[in-house]
């Protein structure tokens, strides 16, 4: 069952400030909001997508293998996913999907331990029990660690313990994890003192741990304006929580009333240097060398099958500033 956020009126506007015409925008979250959305809904809690005429409602999925399926099937405008995703999805004949947007521009999956595991490095993973989320190219990213750090994967005992990775290692069930977020279970975790290891440091190509996709034929004349202006707009959400962090949190509240104030704002302030790691760049640039790097670790890795396709996987055309081109500028 599909769940529609709670707060999905846009604020007043102050006076005097008329609201342009409203176009309806869905957005399928890629699982319920936590601080990888934070500059989404601090955008529609201070009313930035009505400003830009849209009335954006964000929806969460069923389940975290939805977001793309519900996006070919017309249940949204824009899905969020990540990388990986979105590669297995077209080499099984989705090619009309496109990145249009990273929303995390860095890897958040990592290797955790807590201390009492004896756990420090990939090399003391020889001979202890690993749980996993059970994700194919996940189960990949392990054996790339311990190949790289000289450690026979025969000598590592895997389990899969789907998104239980936190109770996997308080109960002692698994010496260590793949899978759990640095930027959100670390930081549920950081009391325990973690041993907290990122992928993009031990050996796997880096890539966007969240992206935005949209359908290449919802892209017209309308559909690309619609785009633009929700992505500019998040922009600028996500500006705003850079400079005050509380936005962020306090929007994030208002949606999920479930949520933790101190953790989610620790995981927030945790999460921010990952929406702006390229100074240089506009807000939600994807790299089309990594994207490629990373695209080829999948193939060596046996995860996708089909040629590449002629489509490239991602375009940065509709970022602000941006529109001189498909995937690259120029």
């Amino acid at each position: 069952m599909l769940v529609l956020v709670a707060g999905c009126g846009e604020k007043a506007e102050p006076s005097g400030n008329a609201l342009p015409p409203q176009e309806p925008f869905t957005v399928m979250l890629d699982y319920v909001p936590n601080a990888d959305h934070a500059g989404m809904f601090a955008a529609k809690e201070t009313g930035l997508y009505a400003k830009a005429g849209l009335d954006v409602k964000f929806v969460t999925p069923p389940d975290a293998a939805s977001p793309l399926k519900l996006l070919r099937a017309g249940k949204a405008d824009l899905a969020i996913s990540y990388e990986p995703e979105l590669l297995l999805a077209r080499d099984q004949g989705a090619e009309n999907l496109v990145a249009v947007g990273a929303l995390v521009q860095a890897p958040l999956t990592s290797l955790m331990a807590l201390p009492s595991s004896g756990v420090k490095t990939v090399k003391d993973l020889a001979g202890k029990h690993v749980g996993t989320a059970g994700i194919a190219y996940q189960t990949a990213y392990l054996k790339t660690i311990l190949e790289a750090a000289g450690v026979d994967p025969s000598t590592v005992k895997t389990t899969s313990v789907g998104f239980n990775l936190v109770p996997a290692m308080v109960s002692k069930k698994v010496d260590a994890t793949l899978g759990a977020y640095w930027n959100v279970e670390g930081v549920q975790l950081a009391p325990r003192k973690p041993v907290i290891l990122r992928m993009e440091t031990l050996g796997v190509p880096t890539y966007d741990e969240l992206i935005m996709v949209a359908k290449r034929e919802s892209l017209d004349e309308a559909g690309a304006s619609r785009l633009r202006r929700f992505i500019t707009a998040t922009a600028a959400g996500h500006r705003l929580v850079r400079e005050n962090p509380a936005a962020g949190v306090d929007a994030l509240l208002k949606a999920d009333k479930g949520l933790d104030r101190t953790l989610t704002e620790a995981q927030v302030r945790a999460t921010l240097p990952t929406f702006f790691p390229k100074p240089d760049e506009p807000w939600g640039w994807m790299e089309p060398v990594d994207w490629a790097n990373y695209e080829r670790w999948m193939r060596k890795n046996d995860l996708l099958k089909r040629p590449p396709s002629e489509a490239p996987p991602l375009t940065n055309e509709f970022l602000p500033g941006e529109g001189l081109g498909s995937s690259a500028r120029g």
